[in-house]
């Protein structure tokens, strides 16, 4: 029997309370979009002791805000609260599953499944709690004593300038990812169509040759493509320059262009970065031909999903590589994952010396990891093993009216 199988028979179960959800919003510093978590929308999970459990969904707050506060109207309409205050908090698969299927007036896919994932991470982080054990534990235990990060080095809206310009941001942006002990970025390719594909080339030429050769790179091309071929002729020029992988060449629900552009690319194309659910997923991994699939724990289904699709990975041969471009809870949450599933390579990871809102540095501490060679060691402590920052919430809660004004 397992240590988390011993210590879940030992205990006393405590039940689920109550579930709240919290739009928290701060002013952003510079550029909202490139800070990435200048709001967030927050869900406690509180047990019958007064323990809470953390989580959040990247998605509109306000929006997966009325799906959690929505209560039950019939057995295909089943409020997410109603389905877990009174529920034993270990039981969170079994509760993911019960929410799915009463979710069907809810559209099942898409914002459901986004506004549960910030639950299913807190039911996690509370059972972990309540059982003085880390979450990768409650998830099958560690499968590697590494974490590896990978760092988002994204310039803002620059791109309508000199290319020069954006060269010369993400060079500085990648030397402060460095400098904190990363060993491999992603580097956002997000010109628009007067650039020409030619250009392109030159840019990720001039990105290898400015980072040097040890040190990782991945691209992300934000559905730059309409047509697979094009895409396909950039890939095989840029494929010298040691690409990690490809992410999002092609526009997101265009399964069958990322079939034809997989089956010929000499880059892994990544794709299913907004996908919601193991099912869409598969999707990708069937239809779609992909190699790497990149959905996020706070917007995919959370741990429960997660991990479930990291096992059709391992069906599929395939990778996961988990988005991340939200706060500190994203960010251990996806820690947690890499140590417990076998496909994980590495994890995105938004440092907050690259995006300084404060939801960033102060929302959990500790904030972010100490990284020494490119890893990071497994959390520590309970559950996920962050506190929240009580005071910076409750200054910055907001209502929905409120939602998406903090720029």
């Amino acid at each position: 029997m397992t240590a988390s199988a011993m210590a879940a028979t030992a205990r006393q179960p405590c039940a689920v309370a109550a579930v709240e959800a919290l739009i928290v919003s701060v002013p952003a510093v510079g550029n909202a979009f490139a800070e990435g978590s200048e709001e967030t929308l927050l869900v406690k999970v509180i047990d019958e002791d007064g323990r809470v459990g953390i989580g959040e969904s990247v998605c509109t707050p306000a929006v997966v805000k009325a799906m959690i506060d929505q209560r039950t109207i019939h057995f295909w309409s089943q409020g997410i609260t109603d389905v877990v205050v009174g529920a034993d908090p270990i039981e969170a698969a079994a509760l993911y599953d019960r929410a799915y299927h009463g979710s069907f007036y809810h559209g099942r896919r898409g914002t459901y499944i986004q506004a549960y994932s910030a639950v299913d991470i807190a039911l996690y982080d509370l059972a972990g709690r309540q059982l003085g054990l880390p979450v990768y534990k409650l998830l099958g235990g560690a499968r590697t004593e590494r974490i590896r990060p990978y760092a988002t080095c994204y310039p803002g809206d620059i791109y309508d300038g000199p290319m020069s310009a954006v060269l010369d941001e993400v060079t500085r942006q990648v030397g402060i990812a460095a400098d904190q002990g990363l060993t491999a970025v992603k580097v956002p390719v997000l010109f628009g169509a007067e650039v020409s594909d030619r250009d392109i080339v030159a840019f990720v030429a001039s990105c290898r040759a400015a980072f040097g050769g040890d040190l990782t790179m991945a691209l992300d091309f934000g559905y730059r493509w309409w047509d697979w071929h094009d895409a396909a002729w950039t890939l095989r020029r840029i494929e010298d320059y040691d690409v990690a992988f490809a992410e999002a060449p092609l526009r997101h629900d265009d399964l069958a262009g990322h079939a034809r552009l997989a089956a010929v690319s000499p880059i892994r194309v990544g794709g299913a970065e907004f996908a919601a659910g193991r099912w869409e997923v598969r999707e990708w991994l069937t239809a779609g031909g992909v190699s790497l699939v990149q959905p996020g724990v706070s917007r995919a289904g959370g741990f429960t999903e997660l991990m479930r699709i990291a096992e059709l990975c391992e069906l599929h041969g395939a990778q996961l590589i988990p988005h991340s471009f939200a706060t500190g809870i994203t960010d251990v949450a996806n820690f947690h994952l890499q140590a417990a599933a076998l496909t994980i390579p590495m994890v995105e990871f938004r440092s907050s010396r690259l995006g300084p809102s404060r939801l960033r540095t102060e929302l959990v501490h500790p904030p972010e990891p100490e990284i020494v060679g490119g890893y990071a060691a497994l959390p520590t402590g309970a559950g996920l093993g962050v506190e929240l920052n009580d005071e910076l919430v409750a200054a910055h809660t907001v209502d929905a009216t409120q939602s998406g004004g903090s720029d």
